[in-house]
């Protein structure tokens, strides 16, 4: 019995087991054909991409940048071009672990680490990306980097090309500097290159304006990386594309008379004879009035564009703002000032358009003005008065009073028609220049005086006074240089206006002129004023130089020069000295326009100033251009 029993469980046990063993089998095929499956996927459905990824583990696309055009003057003179800069650089990864390199190279490139940190978090590319903590090695340092290499990880030295300045500070408010790109420019540029974060722009002046023709466009290289990310060999080079370079209005001769010139009067101004002023700014001008062509612009105190290559510090920033060094990146033959008596032909133009005078009235001057009544007399530069005078004399002398009769017609007649003329003679809107942060200057009128006083109700009347003070152009009334300058430009001219430039042409790598920038119709208009007007305008500036106010800053000069002086007045500060003319008479090649801040008086600050401007500018050896005081307008 016992062993029939042992017999039938030996034969069940079979049949218990084989159910399990088919399970388990179908699940071995499953995963065995899943596997399968996933093989054949990744090696021929996504083989090329993983090929990809695996190369990227031990490739790297660098961007290569594209030389920047060379900017030239008009005559093939160098303004500013590239040159080459051994550096040295460092890995912002590789410093975060091994943080003593930064004391290490601190000693050899004779540095502080926070300036080398300073470098290293200033850019917004790449956080690979090695960054440039020094350029223009000198030999020692250069050889001591590379004898040491092993023991400075992270640490290489590398050959690039720089913006160069040969003529160190000279038109660098022209030029302008470059910077890294913002958010704002990346947007700004989305749709006309291919700029990534990190790359350096123009951010003013010329570099801003012709960015796009002046950039290239860029190469690349493939490297063979290691684990660590240092580079082992060059797979591929694709070679960049230069900028064009850019030819500009700008001689470079008279560039440099027109800041040796501007310094020399700003000196003067503050050093005597006679009257000691503050005399620490200013600004000085030449256009050619035949096109709108600039052919120099200084402004002072000025900046070294060197200062921005590799990122400005914060120390030198610090110093460009500070208010004690008269923030040297404004650019001063843009910005707005009171123009003084620079405006009266303005007002001259407009009264005899309107017939508020006619060219035989007289005047008589005193000294003081009585106009408004007794309680508002208003003084003439010449207190002693210039007794009776007509308008030619009136412009010559520049007579406050004739002026301030003029404004006070204008005044009754209602209107607001000297600031219809104001702005139908080109101020209070921008010129259109090729340079950036040009201001618009100001035109004020009675609704302006209300909405800039909408919180003191009893400053928002518009008062007799305004336009008196407006026709000798004092009160709230702001123009440019450049603004003066374009004006004057059509007074010599026999009234086009041309919208002024910088650019004169685009050239490509090899020399070719392959786009001048000639003015298009609407780069020019005409004054909606009569031959007659105009004539009459030209005649009462050349009474400036030859019997009035320039007389003696021109005394001797071989060149017929027309022109206006301008002593402007700005509560709480010293006047401001202005000169405006254009020469030849008969013939006009150049517009001059010098303002000095704080400079004491036109005739004896800016006038000598323009002398030698022109001097420069027409090729004269000019020992007569000295100094001569004049305390008039």
């Amino acid at each position: 019995m016992k062993l029939i029993d042992a017999t039938l469980d030996k034969n069940t046990k079979p049949d218990d087991v084989r159910p399990r063993l088919v399970v388990l089998t179908f699940i071995a095929i499953g995963l065995f054909l899943i596997l399968i499956s996933r093989l054949w996927f990744m090696q021929v459905m996504a083989g090329q991409k993983y090929m990809e990824l695996a190369q990227g583990n031990y490739i790297r696309v660098i961007p290569v940048d594209a030389p920047r055009g060379i900017v030239y003057d008009r005559n093939g003179q160098v303004l500013v071009n590239n040159r080459p800069s051994i550096g040295v650089s460092l890995s912002p990864t590789v410093a975060e672990k091994n943080p003593e390199i930064l004391d290490r190279l601190s000693g050899i490139l004779r540095i502080s680490v926070d300036e080398i940190e300073e470098k290293l978090a200033e850019k917004k590319a790449d956080p690979l990306k090695q960054r440039i903590i020094k350029r223009d090695l000198d030999d020692k340092t250069l050889a001591y980097i590379e004898e040491h290499k092993m023991e400075l990880p992270g640490v290489d030295i590398v050959t690039e090309s720089i913006r160069g300045y040969p003529h160190g500070d000279l038109g660098a408010h022209i030029f302008g500097y470059l910077g890294e790109i913002s958010n704002e420019e990346m947007v700004e540029f989305k749709q006309t290159g291919d700029y990534l974060l990190g790359d350096i722009v123009g951010k003013t002046g010329a570099e801003s304006i012709y960015e796009g023709l002046l950039r290239g466009q860029k190469g690349s290289q493939q490297l063979e990386v290691n684990a660590s990310g240092r580079p082992l060999s060059v797979i591929k080079e694709e070679d960049p594309v230069p900028g064009h370079n850019l030819m500009l209005a700008i001689d470079l001769k008279v560039q440099k008379a027109a800041e040796a010139a501007l310094k020399e009067a700003m000196s003067r101004a503050r050093s005597g004879p006679g009257e000691r002023f503050v005399a620490e700014a200013g600004a000085a001008l030449v256009l050619d009035p035949r096109n709108g062509e600039i052919v120099a612009m200084a402004s002072a105190p000025t900046y070294n564009p060197e200062l921005f290559i590799g990122g400005i510090s914060k120390k030198n920033w610090n110093e460009l703002m500070d208010k004690k060094n008269h923030y040297p990146l404004n650019n001063r033959a843009l910005m707005a000032y009171p123009p003084g008596s620079t405006f009266k032909p303005i007002t001259l133009i407009g009264a005899l358009e309107d017939g508020l005078v006619t060219e035989n009235d007289s005047f008589s001057c005193t000294g003081t003005w009585y106009g408004l009544g007794k309680n508002w007399a208003k003084l003439c530069w010449n207190k002693r008065g210039h007794g009776g005078i007509g308008l030619l004399r009136g412009m010559a002398e520049s007579c406050d009073t004739v002026f301030y009769v003029i404004g006070h017609k204008f005044h009754k007649d209602g209107r607001e028609r000297l600031q219809h003329w104001a702005r139908e003679l080109g101020f209070g809107a921008r010129t259109g220049v090729d340079l950036a942060t040009e201001a618009k200057g100001r035109v004020p009128d009675k609704e302006w005086k209300k909405d800039f006083n909408k919180n003191n109700p009893e400053y928002q009347r518009w008062y007799p006074g305004d336009t008196v003070n407006m026709a000798i152009g004092q009160g709230d009334l702001l123009a440019t240089p450049l603004q003066l300058a374009v004006f004057y430009g059509a007074i010599a001219n026999g009234g086009m206006v041309y919208r002024p430039h910088v650019g004169k042409a685009m050239i490509s790598w090899d020399g070719n002129v392959k786009r001048e920038f000639k003015p298009k119709a609407e780069d020019k208009k005409r004054l909606p004023v009569s031959r007659e007007v105009i004539e009459y305008t030209q005649k009462s500036l050349e009474k400036v130089t030859t019997d009035g106010t320039a007389a003696g800053a021109f005394n001797r000069f071989p060149v017929k020069v027309a022109g206006k002086t301008g002593t402007s007045q700005v509560r709480g500060k010293d006047d401001f000295a202005w000169f405006v003319c254009y020469a030849p008479i008969d013939e006009p090649k150049y517009v001059v326009v010098v303002i000095v801040e704080q400079g004491g008086h036109g005739g004896s600050t800016a006038a000598p100033a323009a002398r030698k401007i022109l001097s420069a500018a027409f090729g004269i050896n000019d020992s007569g251009a000295g100094y001569v005081y004049d305390p008039s307008r």
